[in-house]
Parts: structure tokens; sequence; C-alpha cells
């Protein structure tokens, strides 16, 4: 006999979160949704999934409840706000919040959470939109290992990587890293098709060779043709990468690490999000280097 699935709630609907509800629809769920806005909601609800009127009532009718929100203030008010998670949580519930926000944040959540008697994973993904829709996601998870275990099977509709990274807090600092170093590869992706195209070199060819060596990355071939083509559509925005580096930056300083390239990097976003280029995919960082260096790659056909 086939265990009975639990309820999902699911609050956020960006271009990370619907793809995931529709993972979680195509794996037998039938998540209540909630949403700021209400198109997306429409939009889902003829897929099969279930409106809520707030998040309070997602929480109160489900097992689980997810939140996948911009930043940290963001999921700090669905679940700690008025006609948010805790007003309606129930013993047993879990938490889970797939956002990428500040660790310390994540550990203080745990504790109004655990005075509630609700249970909680940090989780954030990595994998970008193109991850989301296609259920490839990498999850990083901090918590209790049991719970990790219960939201497992959930995961699975949403991730192919799945890992326990210790206690809460820990999915928030290894998705840190991880914000870490596609920033760097998003900047040195754009370095050397700067200076290749204004050498001379056609930039697929700086690709195309650059892919077939130790310079390979999932960063180049996943954004590298659309770099070249200055097709910057969000599947993460700038000023989300941007937003990210300074919470890696304040939680380096809380533990007195020295991250000087990141800092740059960091100024940098700060440099394209003042150009008005914030809700801009994060690949338009190499606009930033186009402009250090007077020379677009981009030949318009």
């Amino acid at each position: 006999m086939e265990e009975k699935k639990e309820k999902i709630g699911f609050i956020g609907l960006g271009i990370m979160g619907k793809p995931m509800v529709r993972n979680l629809l195509k794996a037998g769920y039938k998540p209540m949704i909630f949403n700021r806005s209400q198109g997306p909601v429409d939009e889902l609800v003829s897929e099969g999934a279930v409106p809520a009127k707030s998040a309070k009532e997602a929480a109160a009718e489900c097992d689980i409840v997810i939140t996948m929100l911009p930043d940290t203030p963001d999921v700090e008010a669905v679940v700690l706000g008025a006609n948010g998670v805790l007003e309606g949580a129930h013993d047993g519930l879990l938490l889970i919040d797939m956002s990428t926000i500040s660790p310390v944040a994540s550990q203080k959540l745990a504790l109004y959470a655990d005075a509630k008697n609700v249970r909680i994973l940090d989780a954030p993904v990595s994998g970008g939109d193109k991850g989301a829709i296609a259920g490839t996601l990498s999850i990083m998870v901090g918590g209790n290992l049991s719970d990790f275990k219960r939201a497992y099977p959930v995961f699975e509709a949403m991730g192919k990587t799945i890992t326990h990274c210790g206690p809460i807090g820990a999915g928030q600092i290894v998705k840190a890293c991880n914000q870490i170093v596609v920033a760097l590869v998003i900047e040195a992706v754009s370095e050397a098709l700067v200076l290749g195209s204004k050498a001379g070199v056609d930039p697929g060819v700086v690709l195309k060779v650059l892919g077939g060596g130790l310079a390979q990355n999932r960063v180049m071939e996943l954004r590298g043709p659309t770099m070249i083509q200055h097709d910057f559509t969000p599947g993460f925005k700038s000023r989300l990468h941007r937003k990210d580096l300074k919470i890696i930056l304040e939680t380096a300083r809380e533990f007195d690490v020295d991250l000087p390239v990141t800092r740059i990097v960091e100024d940098m976003f700060v440099k394209l999000i003042d150009g008005g280029k914030g809700e801009l995919d994060h690949s338009a960082l190499l606009t930033v280097v186009e402009e250090l260096s007077s020379h677009s790659i981009y030949a318009k056909p």
C-alpha cells in the first residue's frame, strides 16, 4: 500500500517557486499555495494547486510549509508576521525555508519555531530557473537529521543533489559558499570573453575552447551562449545575487574570514545595479567588464 503523501503548503511563486510547485504537482502532491501577487496563484490553481488566503491558513491546513522568498525580511514577515506561518502553526508542522537568507536569521527563526513546537529546516537551492524547471536543483539542508529524512521525498520532487549539511543554518552557509563561486566564475568568464573578443577572437571560439579544458564550468555552459548574445533574461536576478554577496560578507566578518575577491565582485554588482540593471540576470555582470574595457562582445546581426 502506497504511503500517504503529506500535505504541502508553498509560499512564494516567483522565478524559482512557480516551477518548483509544478514539480510537486508532477510528483503527486496537491500543494496549497500563497503568493503576494495573484497571477501565479491563478496559473497554478488551473494546473491543480489549491489556493490559500494567507500563510497562516497554509500552515494550519498543511503538514509541511515551504517558503521560497527573495530576502531575509520577506521570510521573517511571512513566518513571524500577522497572518504568518507561526500564527497558523500546529504541533508537528515542518517549516522548510528554501530561500537564501542570513544563516544567523535562520538560527533565530528556529528559536521562534521551537517555541511553537514547529520543526524547521533551512534548505536553500542552487541551479537557477533551469534547475527549478527541470527538477534538478541542488538542495543544501540544515537542521535535525530526522526532519531532513521526513522532508526527503518532498526534496526529491524538486531536486537531484540533496545534501544534509549539518545543524540549522548549515544549509545557508553552504549556499553562501556556492554563491561566492558562482559570482566569481561569472566575473572570470566575463573577463575572458571581453579580453578574447577585443583581441580579435570570436567569443564563440573562446567558449568552445575553454569548455573543452580545465576552465570548463557549469556557469559557462549554461550562461556563456546567452552572454554572447547579450540575452540577460533573468534566471537569477542581479540584485538578488548582490543581496547574497552582502549576506556572505556580513557572515565572513562574524567568522573573521577575509574574502578579498568577493568584495571586489560585490562592488561590481553594486555598479551594475546602480546602472539600472538589477532586474537582469546575474550574468549581466559581463556589461560591467565591457564598460570598463570600452568594448562589447555582442555583434548585432
